[in-house]
């Protein structure tokens, strides 16, 4: 079993930046970030792998959001820069367990997930 707490979110204006941190109990492997807005579906945000060379983004947000590690700490974070009112909702940090190499974009794929952080940027 795996917890998995997030912090960092909160409210910034347009073009602000924000470090989401997600603390894990244990040892994970691929680990992501996916977010919620309002009335939406939750989608896919980033993810890495366990060795940090497997890395994926969102459209919606590369070149703007950064994810890392620090496996001694069992540490993921979410660097967001340029915030835009879209990037508003519920940020989650998942992990997936399965060893695998490649990350997945694909939320069943992931096997546990911690309970949120909001994030609201202002226009």
């Amino acid at each position: 079993q795996v917890q998995l707490v997030e912090s960092g979110g909160g409210l910034v204006q347009a073009g602000g930046s924000l470090r989401l941190s997600c603390a894990a109990s244990a040892r994970t492997y691929a680990m992501g970030w996916f977010r919620q807005a309002p009335g939406k579906e939750r989608e896919f945000v980033a993810a890495i792998s366990w060795s940090g060379i497997s890395i994926r983004y969102a459209d919606s947000v590369k070149g703007r959001f950064t994810i890392s590690r620090d496996n001694a700490k069992n540490m993921v974070y979410l660097q967001m820069n340029s915030l835009k009112p879209e990037d508003t909702g519920v940020y989650y940090c998942a992990a997936d367990t399965s060893r695998r190499v490649v990350v997945t974009t694909t939320s069943s794929d992931y096997n546990y997930w911690g309970q949120g952080t909001q994030v609201t940027v202002s226009s």
